[in-house]
């Protein structure tokens, strides 16, 4: 489950707007609304009028290389419709260099070092752009989204010129085109046996306070057991990767997949260290409070997600951690085929002492990095004009997410319904066919980001229930942009791991007892032996200097 695990750090870290917030979308001044570089040459094949909400089609035919991160949940097909139909739209043939998902990273790193890398290298979340930055191994995309207004009517519509200030480099520009999203939308919460709380007289708990108590009820009934027993530990840089992430919304801190050792505090106007807070202190104390009193399995923190799932199926325990899609394809599908009248749901994120914030999400999802080599080609104007109609025009995204209208989906009024026969996340698990397995729509590779319509189109009802909820709720305070230098980043690297590794080492002994909470002022003590401070005044430093030179 990696896809929500690398909700990146520095993509959750959306940053207020210094540079000139007209700049993306070419009304400004700045760099990002035109290019002083001659372009002429450069466009074979590239419509001479391509504008915002029309199709994009190549004058002649053109094929472009992509790095494709190949999902085992859906291997690449060479005989998907995807690629037919997007030649047949656009005049381009995609010609995919496969690489399986769990080298992605390590293998998109050796084809850039090497010079041999894709033109078009998506599947990146921010910060990753950074090391290639230096060598000049990936283009300053700000310099050439002039020729992209599809995603510049999106920052503009959805007023997103914060989020994207937060991805610019020392020197003022992005090197990676991100997903760009309408509304924050939330993944993972906490998943109850329903049908239990019913039969105890339960109440679906809101606040965690109300989830201890619950699990407190539960631990009368079943002596024996364990409320909650969880997953996403195993192969995941962050023991109970999942719950820190939704738990940590409750105090308003980032944990589990969204830690960031670097917090921006709204109220002191100033970046602090996120493991050293007195809010994480309180939500480790929290998750103390849960094991202590046996309500929480301590395997959780280190177990498969297999071993947590068949826990549940067992009724060795009732409570789990969820997304949509694993709720109603593992959890309730297997339930339902093995305990008679079980039911599971998915419940909005608790709330906590932080209130009703959403931090687990946010408007920059991962994105599209290229290749200087693309630079090179006399086709570079058709290359910026494809990408920005495929991963940002309406028409562009809804036919990644949801294929070909009467083939793979039907619409009506706005409503978006899967044909007959073809399976949508598991929506119809005997069907002959699956949109992503078969056709490769729906492909992580290529659909990300969207208008909320168009992003909710997918939701079943379960999620629609819990995103009704959820986006009602105010999103964490912007942190302001503070790019290192490529010495400081150099300098950060070194103290970065060090740092994250002794927090996320003793947020486990903690919550486990293996060492009490009164040696927390030991612990800050170690992180400063770590060079704390000196990280701390790096960004903060970085902060006044670009709030300085750009404000």
């Amino acid at each position: 489950m990696k896809n929500a695990g690398q909700l990146s750090r520095r993509q959750i870290l959306a940053a207020a707007g210094f540079i000139g917030l007209a700049t993306v979308t070419g009304c400004g001044s700045g760099d990002d609304g035109g290019d002083s570089k001659d372009l002429s040459k450069k466009r074979d094949g590239a419509m001479k009028e391509y504008r915002a909400g029309q199709r994009f089609k190549a004058t002649k035919p053109l094929s472009f290389s992509v790095l494709h991160n190949n999902n085992p949940v859906y291997p690449m097909k060479n005989g998907w419709l995807f690629w037919k139909e997007l030649a047949k739209r656009t005049g381009i043939t995609l010609e995919p260099v496969a690489v399986p998902l769990v080298d992605y990273e390590k293998k998109r790193s050796v084809l850039i070092g090497s010079g041999d890398a894709p033109f078009l290298i998506p599947k990146t979340y921010h910060p990753s752009e950074v090391a290639f930055v230096s060598s000049g191994a990936v283009l300053p995309v700000s310099d050439y989204v002039h020729l992209m207004p599809n995603f510049r009517d999106k920052v503009r519509k959805w007023k997103l010129e914060p989020e994207i200030d937060s991805i610019r480099q020392a020197d003022g520009k992005f090197y990676l085109l991100p997903g760009l999203h309408e509304r924050v939308r939330s993944g993972y919460s906490l998943a109850l046996r329903t049908d239990v709380l019913d039969r105890l007289g339960l109440s679906r708990p809101g606040t965690w306070e109300e989830v201890h108590e619950v699990f407190k009820a539960i631990k009368e009934e079943y002596p024996d057991r364990y409320p909650f027993s969880d997953r996403w530990s195993k192969n995941t840089p962050y023991p109970a990767a999942a719950l820190f992430s939704y738990l940590g919304q409750a105090y308003g801190v980032r944990a589990g997949w969204t830690y960031d050792n670097i917090s921006w505090d709204a109220k002191a106007q100033t970046f602090a260290f996120t493991g050293a807070t007195d809010a994480f202190r309180q939500m480790i104390e929290y998750v103390r409070k849960l094991v202590a009193e046996k309500l929480v399995d301590p395997e959780s923190f280190t177990q498969t997600d297999d071993e947590a799932a068949q826990k549940l199926l067992a009724e060795k325990s009732f409570a789990i951690s969820a997304n949509p899609q694993v709720l109603v394809q593992e959890y309730r599908y297997n339930l339902q085929k093995q305990v008679k009248g079980a039911k599971i749901e998915m419940i909005p994120v608790p709330l906590g002492p932080a209130g009703p914030v959403v931090m687990g999400g946010a408007r920059l999802e991962n994105g599209v990095m290229i290749s200087s080599k693309a630079l090179k080609s006399d086709s570079f104007v058709a290359v910026m004009q494809f990408v920005d109609w495929l991963w940002y025009s309406d028409e562009g995204q809804r036919f990644a997410r949801w294929g070909v209208e009467g083939v793979t989906y039907t619409r009506s009024g706005g409503q978006y319904r899967i044909k007959d026969g073809i399976s949508l996340m598991g929506s119809d698990p005997d069907a002959p066919k699956d949109l992503q397995k078969d056709y490769g729509f729906y492909n992580g590779v290529f659909a990300y980001g969207g208008s909320w319509e168009l992003v909710s189109s997918m939701f079943g009802p379960d999620e629609k229930k819990f995103q009704d909820v959820m986006t009602q709720r105010e999103q964490t305070p912007i942190a302001p942009a503070h790019p290192l230098q490529s010495f400081e980043q150099e300098q950060a690297s070194l103290w970065e791991t060090p740092l994250r590794d002794h927090v996320t080492q003793n947020t486990l002994k903690f919550a486990l007892g293996e060492r009490p909470l009164s040696d927390w002022d030991a612990y800050i003590t170690e992180l400063k032996a770590k060079n704390m401070q000196q990280f701390v005044d790096l960004h903060n430093k970085a902060y006044e200097r670009f709030k300085k030179e750009n404000g």
